[in-house]
């Protein structure tokens, strides 16, 4: 056998792979011998079976099987050894019908390579890591959403500024029909709110969704409609009223804490306002780090600079997914994910260069981490170390959850080594300014 690579540019290459009939004789002439032990042919024992006839009825089949055996397997030793950084797979260049005949056999594979290039992380301009930190307002409101949901309701017999009002939205073309609790101030302006103050049990008010509330997801929620459907939605709709109570708010006293944190966990306002400071900043950590590693990786993407082997890969992507595609659907495809691709090999390099590794007992450690807090939410705080493990071996027996897990990993190690090595300025924000900076005051 023969292997030979022609370098057609530095992303594109030929091999060329020349198999003699001493490569795979020895081989077809055991497994036909094997045949032949087993072989049921009628008008002869079983092992009786001449062996021309047995090569006659198997020995071509048996052929394109084993010599496409040793093809694979010669050209994965090859790319190995070679140590080719191939995109996509290998790709037979189309030939004449093969003579199966000739004894000696040459096949030809397009390669596309992975493009050589450096990856710096030092921007220019420094790239922002929001601290998101939990303002004054925020903390008070949660502290009136906890005083709202543990107080008690009083019923009234009209709509009042600060009701909580319980009623059906209808429209009989849109088939909407659906109850639900509100308070007034979720309506974008006060003309809305309006229609409902002075209202009564069985009123009905009528009501533009145009304008009804400055979220599409409040629309959805109060009209139960998808969200494609909620979005510029102009029709009608009346709501009839059908309860309507105030809420009293509950006392700030150790009772309350003692639900919300258990005894003693919280002895004063100023230690509930710590709390929830703390608990809320906690998840805004995993936000913050989000987005720097959302911006991080635009930044690479930007300006990380190299050719790919286009050509080659749209070729690949006709055969390589479930459904074939035609050239222009490949062409389509490919300029879809090569965004993705990009960051793919750029992310390689910084893995590869930084040694940036996952073990098994990494992921071990996670997964009993997650299984540990998930378990502390229903109350059991101490899990043994036996039930912990038992637990992660179920999980771990699932190879996409296993696979989650590892991603999820060095996503992690690739975000330390960002806040490491970039250019990064700290911005602290609250949350609320956090979100209109980032996504737009919505």
């Amino acid at each position: 056998m023969n292997i030979t690579r022609e370098n057609i540019d530095a992303l594109n290459a030929v091999v060329k792979v020349d198999i003699a009939k001493e490569d795979y004789s020895d081989k077809i002439e055991k497994i036909l011998s094997d045949y032949r032990k087993t072989a049921n042919i009628p008008g002869f024992r079983k092992g009786h079976v001449p062996m021309g006839m047995v090569k006659k009825q198997y020995g071509k089949a048996v052929l394109v099987d084993e010599v496409n055996k040793l093809l694979q397997d010669a050209l994965n030793k090859y790319l190995t050894e070679e140590k080719l950084d191939v995109l996509g797979q290998p790709l037979p260049k189309t030939q004449d019908e093969i003579d199966w005949d000739a004894g000696d056999f040459s096949f030809e594979f397009e390669l596309g390579l992975a493009p050589e290039f450096e990856v710096n992380l030092k921007s220019k301009k420094a790239i922002t890591h929001y601290n998101i930190v939990a303002g004054d307002k925020m903390i008070n409101d949660q502290i009136e959403n906890i005083q709202k949901q543990y107080g008690k309701l009083i019923s009234q017999t009209v709509i009042e500024k600060d009701s909580e009002v319980t009623g059906t939205f209808k429209n009989e073309d849109k088939e909407i029909d659906n109850t639900v609790t509100l308070t007034l101030d979720k309506f974008k302006g006060a003309a809305n709110a309006k229609k409902f103050i002075g209202a009564k049990i069985g009123d009905v008010i009528t009501l533009k969704t145009k304008g009804l509330y400055s979220d599409d997801h409040e629309l959805m929620h109060a009209l139960k409609i998808q969200h494609d459907d909620a979005h510029g939605l102009d029709i009608e709709v009346t709501f009839t009223v059908t309860e309507i109570n105030q809420r009293e708010l509950a006392d700030l006293d150790q009772e309350l804490f003692d639900k919300l944190f258990g005894k003693d966990g919280v002895k004063s306002v100023t230690e509930l306002k710590e709390k929830i400071k703390e608990d809320a900043e906690k998840q805004f950590v995993q936000q913050g780090d989000q987005k720097l590693l959302n911006d991080i990786t635009e930044y690479l993407v930007e300006n990380t600079k190299f050719d790919l082997p286009a050509e080659f890969l749209q070729k690949w992507m006709q055969t390589a997914g479930e459904q074939q595609l035609d050239e222009a659907q490949a062409k389509e495809e490919y300029e879809k994910s090569e965004k993705s691709l990009r960051y793919q090999l750029i992310e390689g390099k910084l893995i590869t260069e930084n040694n940036i590794q996952v073990t098994l007992e990494d992921i071990k450690d996670h997964a009993k981490n997650m299984i540990r807090m998930q378990m502390a939410q229903f109350g059991q705080m101490n899990p043994s170390d036996k039930e912990l493990e038992d637990i992660s071996a179920r999980v771990l027996s699932n190879q996409d959850e296993a696979r989650r897990i590892s991603e999820q990993l060095v996503s992690q190690k690739l975000l330390a080594l960002y806040k490491e090595k970039a250019n990064i300025k700290t911005k602290e924000v609250t949350y609320e300014n956090f979100v209109k900076e980032v996504y737009g005051d919505k």
